[in-house]
């Protein structure tokens, strides 16, 4: 598996292996969440300029996961991370988050953040795997907060959220 930084040209691509990863969502009575649209092109481009942007790729050379990331309060905040189904179970999400935390060591932040479901495997249980802790309220950032608001906003408090963070 190699990781690099998306091209302009895979983009299109991105919004493909999010729609795919989301669809695990529907058994789980979460059809909202698998309909919901991936980030827009426009907005991947500003992760993807901003050199936030990366992708786990196959044998090809093909992305077949990807992060976007952005700096929230002094650490890099894990936007999205989605690893294609077929090529689920390869680590390639854990190979993501470990290239994120690498950047953000150079940049001089301090840890990874990221919002996620509490109660999906895949989400807030794996990343405690990974070494991530749960944030109290009183732990939040203001910027993890206003993501927070904005992600409340959207519908998405309908299922538990946290805030994890590790570093």
């Amino acid at each position: 598996m190699r990781i690099r930084p998306a091209t302009p040209a895979e983009l299109p691509a991105l919004q493909d292996i999010e729609r795919a990863a989301g669809s695990a969502f529907r058994a789980l009575g979460m059809a909202a969440i698998a309909d919901d649209e991936p980030p827009a092109l426009d907005v991947l481009e500003q992760f993807r300029r901003a050199g936030r942007a990366w992708v786990a790729c196959d044998d090809g050379d093909r992305p077949v996961g990807y992060l976007i990331s952005e700096p929230v309060d002094g650490a890099l905040h894990v936007e999205q991370v989605s690893v294609h189904p077929d090529h689920a179970h390869r680590r390639m999400g854990q190979a993501l988050l470990a290239h994120a935390a690498d950047r953000a060591r150079e940049e001089g932040l301090t840890a990874l953040t990221l919002t996620t479901f509490t109660e999906i495997p895949w989400n807030a249980p794996y990343y405690e795997r990974l070494g991530f802790r749960v944030l109290d309220e009183a732990e939040l950032t203001p910027g993890l907060r206003k993501i927070r608001a904005h992600e409340a906003e959207l519908g998405l408090d309908r299922w538990p959220r946290v805030c994890m963070r590790r570093g």
